[in-house]
């Protein structure tokens, strides 16, 4: 499979509340890193891969996304009156999508080294996988507290717990979703149900990656990126 196969669905609808008074009048994913929308270094990510699609969901403060997402040909899934969370917002854009299969991209972090979309489309097995996450080991995250959310076998499945930080980029098979009938509900839901299924993988990232879900991580970002 190439990764233009694949579409992408961008997730930009939270409310950025770990930004506080950053993201009072503007959402999170327009907040900007080295000069320019946070959100525009995940679509360089994205369209380098060259997919038929980008669909992003759109809650808070949607019209200023909108108008800053809309010029650049990204199909916009717009939740209302609630927000969805990751689960529930990609099974409502599925219809944007138009594929079983899809990447998904949060918009809140910077990576430096590989492109982690053309590393997972280059290594995804649909045969024995049911998603790759691409996780980044805890030595390499700048700016992320914590032990990780996943520990990975010498096969590259994975299982919660120490080592590894879901990075924010998988390709997910999204059959599964229509199992919920919940209307918000996160993709860990899916998850735990692949992983019990034996068809949890991740690849670990070779880079560095920065988490910019607080106001710390814009100037780490920026140091990061500097280092190149």
């Amino acid at each position: 499979m190439t990764s233009s196969d694949l579409p992408v669905m961008l997730f930009a609808a939270g409310f950025g509340t770990r930004m506080g008074d950053l993201t009072r009048t503007r959402p999170k994913p327009l907040i900007e890193v080295a000069g320019r929308p946070l959100v525009d270094h995940t679509l360089d990510l994205a369209r380098a891969v060259s997919p038929p699609r980008i669909v992003a969901n759109l809650h808070y403060l949607a019209p200023l996304l909108a108008a800053h997402l809309a010029p650049q040909g990204v199909l916009l899934s717009h939740e209302q009156p609630d927000i969805l969370d990751t689960g529930g917002g990609l099974r409502q854009a599925l219809p944007l999508l138009a594929a079983e299969t899809v990447f998904t991209a949060n918009s809140d972090a910077i990576w430096s080294g590989p492109n982690p979309f053309a590393l997972l489309a280059e290594a995804w097995e649909p045969a024995r996988m049911d998603a790759l996450l691409m996780c980044v080991p805890v030595g390499q995250a700048i700016g992320h507290a914590g032990h990780g959310d996943f520990s990975r076998d010498a096969q590259g499945r994975i299982e919660r717990g120490p080592g590894l930080i879901y990075g924010g980029v998988q390709i997910v098979k999204t059959g599964g979703l229509g199992d919920f009938d919940m209307p918000a509900f996160s993709l860990n839901l899916l998850w735990n149900r692949i992983g019990a299924a034996g068809r949890l993988f991740a690849l670990e990232y070779p880079g560095r990656w920065c988490d910019v879900g607080h106001p710390g991580g814009i100037a780490l970002a920026e140091e990061m990126l500097r280092d190149v």
